[in-house]
C-alpha cells in the first residue's frame, strides 16, 4: 500500500494547481511477483498524473478515479470491483 497526495495541474483541468474535494482512494493487489510490478507501474501512472480526474458532481468539482482500473476491494468479484479477477492483472496491464 502506498499513499500519495493529488493536485490538479493537467492541460484542460478546471482550475489547474488548485486542490480539488476528493475522497479516500484506497486500491488492492496481490502480494507477488505480478502485483508488485503492477504496483509500480500504478505509480507511474499516478506521478504523470493519470491515475485520478476531475468531475463535476452537483455543482462541484471533485477528484474521481480516472480511466486506469483499481480493485477497491479483496473481495466480491469483478461485478463488485474487486477479487477474485482471474483477468484484473492482465487488463490492467495492458491499459498501463
Amino acid at each position: 500500500l502506498f499513499k500519495m497526495s493529488y493536485s490538479c495541474s493537467k492541460v484542460g483541468d478546471p482550475h489547474p494547481g488548485q486542490p480539488y474535494k476528493g475522497g479516500n482512494f484506497c486500491a488492492f493487489l496481490p502480494d507477488n511477483k505480478e502485483g508488485l510490478k503492477t504496483a509500480k507501474l500504478l505509480k507511474k501512472a499516478f506521478e504523470r498524473g493519470l491515475t485520478f480526474q476531475i468531475k463535476s458532481c452537483n455543482g462541484e468539482e471533485r477528484v474521481t478515479w480516472g480511466l486506469i482500473p483499481h480493485k477497491t476491494s479483496w473481495d466480491g468479484g469483478k461485478a463488485r470491483n474487486g477479487f477474485p479477477d482471474a483477468q484484473y492483472l492482465r487488463e490492467v496491464g495492458t491499459v498501463l
